[in-house]
């Protein structure tokens, strides 16, 4: 593991930006990250802050996994804020915070700007941080339908690891 430098920074913050919205590079990623490289081709994999894994870049598409840590760094700065939101009805938080995915029926309020493929930061209606995972229907989407998953949960926050 070794520190981010200057330009590591610049990148991941602009990842963040363009993936999740306005101002939540510096939210996510402070100074005093520090990186993990793959050992091979030297770009960034993982992401870590005081010892916590906030997210992890894919060597797929270039874009990042948001782990619980980083959920909770920007819902902390950000608060009503926050992206790429989705707010669960009372009564269903405990099954998603136990990693199964977040179904469309199940779905209070959903950011309008969600597309399929983004990730989401699942909360209950306190606005407390209930997974992280990736959309599957867009936010409208969310919001209309009745049936299906409208989310895949990658981490529920009551999950081991």
């Amino acid at each position: 593991m070794e520190r981010a430098n200057l330009w590591d920074l610049r990148k991941l913050r602009g990842v963040a930006n363009y993936q999740l919205g306005r101002l939540v590079g510096e939210s996510l990623f402070p100074e005093g990250i520090k990186i993990t490289r793959s050992p091979r081709t030297r770009k960034i994999k993982l992401i870590f802050f005081r010892q916590q894994l906030l997210a992890t870049l894919r060597n797929t598409d270039g874009l990042l996994s948001l782990n619980i840590p980083g959920a909770k760094r920007i819902l902390r700065k950000l608060g009503n804020k926050t992206p790429l939101r989705v707010t669960v009805k009372d009564g269903y938080q405990d099954f998603i915070k136990s990693g199964r995915n977040l179904f469309a029926k199940h779905i209070m309020k959903a950011d309008l700007a969600i597309r399929p493929q983004n990730e989401v930061i699942i909360v209950d209606q306190k606005g407390n941080l209930v997974a992280v995972g990736k959309a599957v229907l867009s936010g409208y989407e969310m919001l209309s339908f009745k049936l299906g998953v409208a989310a895949k949960v990658r981490r529920g926050v009551d999950e081991n690891n």
